[in-house]
């Protein structure tokens, strides 16, 4: 049911004209899932202060409800359509009514990690771009047919949300800053191990897929208590994100996942100078992939001792600074960062072979990420001790990767086992940190049993990938069609 409820909702915003690509799709669907989502929170929690005897004050004021102004039911429990406004109407009581009601909740807050705060932050930065209040009723009672009350349904609506942020991720350049692949993801869990007590902090957080897998793999161990269910809610996951839009979409995917108040603040990391933090604002485990290729302004540059304009370079240097001693990283990155003969490069190496245990590389093969060309690498480091060994491994799938053939948790399997022994292999070998350049300190990654084959596909899996490429280009035509 759910998975057709997200099938029509998107069949209803490509007939809008105010949306008119994935990244707009996903934040359409979000703020309007947000608000269905905190009316169930809010009738669950009245429904429990109920039978304690108590009266449960509602975060909103009536008429800005969920089921007032979005889905009134009659007696009979279906729509009221009497009550319910559509066309101008609706869409005028959202732009000019709805949205500043909620905006004003940021300037109410006590904190930036209470629910008010996090409303005020999510509609003071997004707008409604549903142009017609038509489109809009028919996407609103859509969204009614969703249930957050169960654990169960809470499940499935994580898996279609997730499938709609990859869906953003493949549809071009800017919508693949939001996602990671969740193989790769998962498998740089796997390496990290977070322990719950742990706190675990991602500051480019993109669309919370490190938080996300993370909540998925402590809670999948046995036998949680009462007191770590609390701990993996309120005192585990932290993240900052700068773009607005997908700072919806962290807040809704942790959501989604279980997390009902996450401690995401939405901010530009950078900014941040790294003189000023403190014991107390550091974090057990790191892990993220920050963006890269972007260009920061000499003023940001200043809060760091290695100034650079490229950002995961000075996100690098956040990360480093920010874990406690002993803490543990896992951070993609681009494999140019390893060579790369400038000055901001090599001393950016010095700091982290000498002021952690760069223990792991993990070399991805092209493709990895998908509309983006850039080859990565993923450093794993514990901060503390200097570097004594890396051992690294090269990803090599045995296929090109692409849209139609992506990253797989099997892909990743083999460098999950091998890590846990440092062992050798036709794709693995170590290097002692005294045989490192000492004037450019070169990571290269070098296969001393000549790796980097090219993976030659079967003819079979080249016609697959074409006939893909030839539907996929088809229906844009038709779309194209149907707007002229």
């Amino acid at each position: 049911m759910f998975e057709q409820a997200f099938k029509n909702i998107d069949d209803v915003l490509w007939k809008e004209a105010g949306c008119t690509t994935e990244l707009d799709y996903t934040e359409q669907a979000s703020w309007l899932l947000f608000l269905k989502y905190l009316d169930d929170l809010e009738q669950d929690k009245s429904s429990e202060a109920a039978l304690e005897g108590k009266t449960y004050s509602y975060i909103l004021d009536k008429q800005y409800r969920w089921g007032v102004w979005a889905a009134p039911k009659g007696k009979d429990g279906k729509l009221d359509h009497n009550k319910a406004s559509t066309g101008d109407d609706l869409r005028d009581f959202v732009n000019s009514k709805l949205f500043p009601y909620l905006h004003g909740f940021k300037q109410k807050a006590t904190g930036p990690n209470t629910i008010e705060y996090k409303i005020g932050e999510i509609f003071g930065e997004i707008k409604n771009k549903i142009q017609s209040g038509y489109n809009l009723r028919e996407i609103i009672d859509h969204i009614d047919e969703l249930r957050f009350r169960s654990q169960v349904e809470k499940h499935e609506l994580s898996h279609l949300y997730e499938a709609k942020i990859k869906n953003m991720g493949n549809a071009g350049r800017n919508g693949g800053e939001y996602y990671t692949p969740r193989p790769l993801i998962r498998a740089i869990i796997q390496v990290v191990n977070p322990r719950i007590g742990e706190r675990i902090y991602d500051g480019a957080v993109g669309s919370a897929g490190f938080l996300c897998e993370s909540f998925v793999y402590l809670t999948s161990k046995t036998g949680l208590t009462t007191k770590d269910a609390k701990t993996l809610q309120e005192r585990t996951f932290y993240g900052k994100e700068k773009k607005s839009l997908a700072y919806v979409i962290a807040i809704m995917n942790m959501i989604l996942h279980g997390i009902e108040a996450p401690n995401i603040i939405h901010t530009n990391t950078l900014t941040e100078n790294l003189a000023d933090i403190q014991e107390k604002d550091r974090y057990d485990i790191v892990m993220a992939n920050p963006p890269f290729g972007g260009k920061e302004r000499p003023e940001v540059q200043q809060n760091f001792p290695i100034r650079t304009g490229e950002t995961a370079f000075l996100f690098l240097q956040h990360f480093i600074k920010i874990l406690k001693a002993g803490g543990r990283g896992g951070i993609v990155i681009k494999n140019t960062f390893l060579s790369n003969s400038d000055n901001a490069c090599v001393k950016l190496r010095k700091l982290l072979l000498e002021s952690c245990n760069l223990h792991t590389v993990l070399d991805c093969p092209g493709g990895t990420f998908q509309g983006a060309g850039v080859k990565t690498v993923v450093l794993f480091f514990e901060k503390g001790a200097p570097t004594r060994k890396i051992w690294y491994y090269q990803l090599e799938p045995g296929r090109n990767l692409g849209k139609t053939n992506p990253l797989n948790d099997g892909d990743l399997a083999e460098f999950v086992k091998l890590q846990r022994a440092d062992a050798d292999s036709p794709k693995s070998w170590s290097v002692d940190a005294e045989t490192i350049d000492k004037v450019t300190f070169d990571l290269s990654v070098k296969n001393p049993d000549g790796g980097n084959e090219i993976a030659h596909r079967s003819p079979q899996e080249i016609m697959k990938e074409i006939a893909a490429l030839d539907a996929e280009s088809a229906e844009i035509l038709n779309n194209i069609k149907a707007l002229l």
